[in-house]
């Protein structure tokens, strides 16, 4: 596993796995603490998420609020996602930015979100299976959400203006009208 240098927001870490192959297929190391710590990672995860999504399916943009905030290690075991993290910080100079990656099972690489940032993903090949590590676990009463859309934010989701979301998710708030918690 080894930590890619590519410009994303302060805090956000991309990670993509060395694979050890031959004619029977590969192995992979898809976790390390150590790895993790030496770019000061320290979070421990005490719960793991599994998500299987069609094409075009989009989830997101949500979060915990603290005292249940999460930190996130997310990567793609099947086909391909579009992961977004939009900076939630208050007094973060990249308050209401986001960087997207796409996780690729191909390659296998990994995206890192602290607590404090909203994530989302668009499926981009239909059997898209989302599997992450969270450092808290998850609490109905601090759930909160961003909307997909909002022009403040200004995501380009690769051309998709008409995705699958939930009713929930195409009602979730704006960016102007939420106030964070972090």
């Amino acid at each position: 596993m080894q930590h890619s240098a590519r410009p994303l927001l302060p805090g956000l870490h991309q990670f993509t796995p060395h694979r050890f192959a031959d004619a029977r297929g590969y192995l992979a190391e898809t976790y390390s603490a150590r790895v993790l710590a030496a770019v000061g990672i320290t979070d421990v995860f005490v719960q793991d998420n599994h998500s299987l999504s069609a094409r075009r399916v989009l989830r997101g943009l949500h979060f915990q609020k603290p005292p249940y905030a999460q930190a996130k290690l997310v990567r793609v075991v099947t086909g391909r996602a579009l992961d977004v993290a939009v900076d939630l910080r208050a007094h973060s100079p990249t308050f209401g930015q986001h960087s997207a990656v796409v996780l690729d099972a191909a390659i296998g690489n990994t995206l890192y979100i602290p607590a404090g940032f909203a994530h989302g993903f668009l499926a981009l090949e239909d059997a898209t299976t989302l599997f992450y590590k969270c450092s808290d676990y998850y609490h109905p009463e601090a759930e909160g959400a961003l909307r997909w859309n909002d022009p403040e934010l200004n995501i380009d989701w690769g051309g998709v203006v008409e995705p699958l979301v939930s009713e929930k998710d195409a009602a979730a708030p704006l960016l102007r009208d939420f106030v964070t918690p972090f």
